[in-house]
Formats: structure tokens, sequence, C-alpha cells
């Protein structure tokens, strides 16, 4: 029986090396083929993955919904108490959008034509000014006269076809952008109305192809993410809130105009990892200068000083907190994600190192409490076990 299962555990283990082998040479040989099919079916999958992330975070309005909408008699749950929570939360986050905006896109709108307005007079200034105009050549109007007009609309041709074909493909692209954003957005209502069949078949699956004792690690684990990634959203807006807020109050003492706009576009645009800061300082510098140049510059001092405040303060402190990581780690993980995948990265980067911190903690305590249990008992010198 021993040489039979001995002979039995040898065939398995060749099996599986011959196994082994023949996925290996596939893919060193079919390697561009096997790569080209796994982008295409990524690519498939886009509007699925952006579908379950907005899916993931209306979920945190719908279940705030959920918990305070009032129940019926008996206990029994309302039938309309899912699709109107759906509704409130997809109309709450669509109307902050929508305010955002129109409190942005006028008045951005009305600083660039107050731009274009004065800069012809800030043209003429600047060719009046005796110094710029001794730079300029005297026969400036003799060698414009003398230019080959045809020979140069010749060498602009290509240039301006090339730029209308570069208009056509981003005209495409965005066609294909606003495509996948509408599959995601009618995935992400899909994943919201079913979620507890969603559960429930997940569970199912786990429960029938893991051991229990895997399935309820598994679980707990999946259970430390959704609250890492939960906390970790609650207290990205959180702290955007607040960055908002202390800009508007700091514009305001500083008097600098438009301040409850542009706090708005910076609290708005903070929400996007180290990109979000540049656009809200240049947008924001952009619509003052419509109005100085001095506070243009003053705005762009005291938000280098507000972004310093937020980057080493607030932000480890709200994120951290909501997340439970410190706020040394914090900065560890947004700075290692962004290393190594960029916004993605420093976006995910928190949540997955707080529920990692977590489970390591919680491990670390396991083995801690098993060791101390494990100590044998002290042997006093009188011989007897002390208690």
């Amino acid at each position: 029986m021993r040489n039979e299962t001995h002979i039995r555990l040898d065939k398995k283990s060749i099996l599986l090396m011959a196994g082994a082998a023949f996925a290996l040479f596939l893919l060193t040989h079919y390697w561009s083929a096997i790569a080209s099919a796994i982008g295409m079916l990524l690519r498939g999958l886009v509007p699925l993955m952006i579908g379950f992330a907005l899916a993931y975070v209306v979920n945190i309005a719908m279940a705030f919904f959920e918990r305070h909408f009032p129940g019926a008699k008996g206990g029994k749950e309302p039938a309309l108490k899912k699709p109107l929570c759906l509704f409130l939360s997809v109309a709450v986050i669509v109307l902050v959008i929508v305010l955002v905006i129109m409190l942005v896109v006028p008045q951005f709108v009305s600083c660039v034509q107050t731009l274009a307005s004065k800069a012809p007079e800030a043209a003429a200034r600047l060719t009046a000014n005796p110094q710029l105009a001794a730079l300029l050549p005297d026969n400036l109007a003799e060698e414009l006269a003398a230019l080959d007009w045809k020979a140069l609309s010749e060498k602009i041709m290509p240039v301006l076809q090339s730029g209308i074909s570069g208009v056509w493909e981003s005209v495409s692209s965005g066609l294909s952008s606003l495509v996948t954003l509408f599959l995601s957005f009618v995935f992400a209502l899909y994943f919201l109305s079913g979620k507890e069949g969603l559960k429930r078949q997940a569970a199912r699956l786990v429960s029938a192809f893991l051991k229990p004792s895997r399935a309820d690690r598994m679980h707990h684990i999946l259970t430390v993410l959704d609250e890492s990634f939960h906390n970790y959203v609650v207290g990205q807006c959180t702290e955007a809130v607040i960055l908002g807020i202390l800009c508007v109050l700091g514009m305001l003492l500083l008097r600098l105009p438009y301040a409850e706009m542009i706090g708005t576009l910076v609290g708005v645009t903070s929400l996007i990892p180290v990109v979000g800061a540049y656009i809200g300082a240049a947008v924001g510098a952009f619509m003052i200068l419509s109005a100085s140049v001095e506070k243009a510059v003053i705005f762009l001092v005291f938000l280098v000083v507000l972004q310093q405040l937020e980057g080493n303060l607030i932000y480890p402190r709200v994120v951290g907190q909501s997340v439970g990581l410190p706020g040394l780690w914090v900065l560890t993980a947004v700075s290692v994600g962004g290393t190594m995948l960029g916004v993605a990265g420093m976006l995910l980067s928190v949540p997955v190192e707080a529920a990692l911190y977590r489970l390591l903690r919680e491990e670390l305590q396991r083995r801690e409490t098993a060791g101390s249990d494990s100590q044998p008992p002290q042997i006093s010198q009188t011989g007897n076990a002390e208690e």
C-alpha cells in the first residue's frame, strides 16, 4: 500500500511539472498574442471596473439613506426603500457636481473675457515701452513684406492637416469615453440595485470552493478592506471640505477676489492626488490675474503655505484617523504608491496599507496571546508551580 501511494504521488507530481513546463513554453513562444488577448480583455472590462468603483462610492451615500430610512410597521422593509435611497444618493451627488460647475464655470468665463478685453491695452503698453521697442528690429515691416507667403502656406498646410486629424482623433476618443462612461453608469446601477443578491452569490461561491476556516478568513479580509476603503473615501471628502473652508477664510482675510469660488475649486481638486493642487493653483491664479497681478502672486504664496499645512498636518491626521493608520504610514503609502503606480497608486495605497496594517496588528496580537498562553509555569524555590 505504501508503494502504491508513493507511485500515485509521483505520477501527480510528474503531471504537474509537465503542465507547468507546457504553460511556460506557451508563455515564452506566444507571449505577444497572449498579451494582446489580455489587453483586449482588460479594455473590455474597463466599463465594468469603473462601474464597480462608481457603485462603491455611491453606495456610501446610499447606505447612509438606508440607515435613516423610516421603517414600516411590523419591522418589514418597505418596498420602495432601495429605489428611493438609490435615487436620493445619485441625486445628491449629481446636485453637488452641478452646484460646483455653476459656481466655478460662469466666473471663470467672466475672467477670461476680462483678460481678453484687457489684452490689446496691455500689448499697446508693452510695445510703447522704449526698452522693449529697442529689442525689436527696425526693418520688421519690410521683412514681413518680403516673406514668401506662398511657400510659408505650403509649409503650414501639413501642420494644419495634422492638427485637424488630431482634433478628429480627440473627438472620436471623447465619444468613446462618453460611451464608456455611460456603460459604467449602467453597470453601477445594476450593482447597486442587486447588491444583496451579488453578496449572497459571492458567499455561496466562497463557501462551496473553500474550507470553512479559509472562507471565514477571506470574509474577514474582505470586510477589513471594505471598511478601509469606506473610511478612506469619507476621510478624503472631509479633508477636501476642511481645505476648501480654510482656503475661503484665508482669501477673505487677505482680501483676495473670488474667495468662495476659488475655495470651492481648491477643495474639489484636492480630491485628485498631486495634480489637483496644481490645477487649483493655476485656475485660481489665472482668475485673480484679471483683477491684480500682485494679488495673484499673494494667492500663490498663500496656497503653497496652505498646501504644506494640509499635506503634513491635516491630511495625515484626518485621513489617517479615519482609516486607523498613523500619519507617518499615510505619507509613506502616498509616496510609495505614487512612485509605483502614479495617480492610481496614490488613490489605492492608503486604504490597502490601512487594511494590511490592521490585519498585521491582529495577527501579531493573536501570536502574542498564543505565546503567553503556551509558556510553562514558573517553578518557585519551594518546588510548587506558581499560578
